[in-house]
């Protein structure tokens, strides 16, 4: 079992210093700092809270982007890589990330890389870091590279993010809907059902509706499985692989979804290529790690046979062109991106534009996802409602 220990130490040269390490005990803790040929004043272990150990709770990506923005701080400020990853391992806000640092400390004190190390940390980073991390320690410019990982993590999560919380109003407003209709077959309409005893002279639409009202009455349970099954086939279509890519490709041919989530992935597509040129990876392979996070099974085909002309020796502008992978805008400026070589700026600005256009995508698909799913909930109560109302009057004319 491992300890934390805070000590106070002087070096060969006079210099104080103060920090924290793990250990298997006091002894050990001893040995380690005099083996780095320091002078202990004070060593103490700190009482570390009972609730820490705990792992049952998720490590959400806010936790895991914040945590890597401390890392690239530190590194920014001129803190060594030991220290910085040994800090995270003793103060993460998460007890995952402290185990995950833990053995990211384990690998560097073996002589391992930063990336080396991130790698055994075994957390859920997206391909692009850790090629940006390799680059950046290339370049010397390790803290800058992590910070633009960082900043690009963010920009996946924002968009994630926005996205679902503006599809919350549309969905709680369909869900209410159906339940309001789900209602009035159960409890309501099954009250006229005694009407069906001379459903002969009853008007069609009112022996259909308190047909089904009946029905509903009489078999809640599978009505439930029934309202249920779709939820349940399109969870599992969506697990696999092939049947997702359909889904998907038959989502990118609506008009206004296929349109939004297509400027979706050319803004994340951009982005990240736009940091990993800016962090010095080649573009070749700068195009294989930005194709990940492309969705559409058509767009990301046509950036395939893109980066294929690209090998052979196409410039980018162009090749994007031949395979109408972008707008005339996106040509435009990648094209004086290649030409001024701040092909990385133009590539942000890019993401900036499609962004943009994805958000008025969004307000458009919302604008029409409201007043549609009103008006179904309107059709469907007034039918029901009409329903009813053809029942009772009918009743006059049935023969007590």
């Amino acid at each position: 079992m491992s300890l934390q220990f805070h000590y106070d130490v002087v070096d060969a040269h006079g210099n104080k210093h103060t920090g924290e390490l793990t250990a298997v005990s006091h002894k050990d803790a001893l040995l380690q700092l005099s083996q780095k040929r320091l002078i202990v004043v004070d060593l103490s272990e700190i009482k570390v809270r009972q609730d820490e150990g705990h792992t049952w709770k998720s490590l959400k990506r806010e936790d895991l982007i914040l945590a890597m923005y401390e890392v690239a701080s530190m590194l920014k400020s001129g803190v060594n890589i030991g220290d910085a990853i040994e800090a995270q391992s003793l103060s993460a806000a998460h007890p995952k990330l402290k185990s995950a640092f833990k053995l990211a400390v384990k690998t560097l004190q073996h002589g391992g890389t930063f990336e080396q190390a991130i790698v055994a940390a075994n957390l859920a980073l997206p391909e692009y870091v850790y090629q940006m991390i390799k680059a950046g320690e290339l370049s010397g410019q390790l803290g800058i590279a992590l910070s633009d990982a960082c900043e690009q993590m963010q920009y996946d999560l924002d968009v994630s993010n926005e996205t679902r919380n503006a599809l919350i109003y549309p969905s709680i407003l369909v869900l209410s809907g159906i339940s309001a209709v789900i209602m009035m077959f159960v409890y309501v309409v099954p009250s006229f059902t005694n009407l069906l005893e001379h459903a002969d002279k009853l008007p069609f639409l009112a022996w259909a509706v308190l047909s089904m009202g009946k029905w509903a009455n009489q078999h809640g349970i599978l009505l439930i499985l029934i309202l249920l099954s779709p939820v349940v086939v399109g969870y599992f279509a969506w697990k696999n692989n092939a049947t997702r890519m359909k889904i998907l490709e038959f989502i990118e041919k609506l008009p206004v979804v296929g349109d939004w989530i297509s400027q979706s992935d050319v803004a994340s597509w951009s982005k990240v290529l736009s940091a990993l040129i800016k962090n010095r990876i080649e573009l070749t392979q700068a195009l294989d790690l930005a194709q990940v996070s492309v969705r559409m099974p058509g767009r990301k085909l046509s950036l395939g046979k893109a980066k294929s002309a690209v090998r052979a020796g196409e410039s980018l502008s162009k090749a994007l062109e031949q395979y109408k992978c972008l707008t005339p805008t996106g040509y435009n400026l990648i094209r004086v991106g290649e030409k001024s070589g701040r092909l990385d700026e133009m590539l942000g600005a890019l993401a900036t534009l499609y962004t943009n256009q994805g958000r008025q995508r969004m307000k458009k698909l919302l604008i029409l996802i409201e007043p549609v799913a009103i008006l179904s909930i309107g059709v469907a109560i007034g039918v029901i409602i009409t329903g009813i109302m053809l029942a009772i009057t009918s009743a006059n004319d049935i023969p007590l």
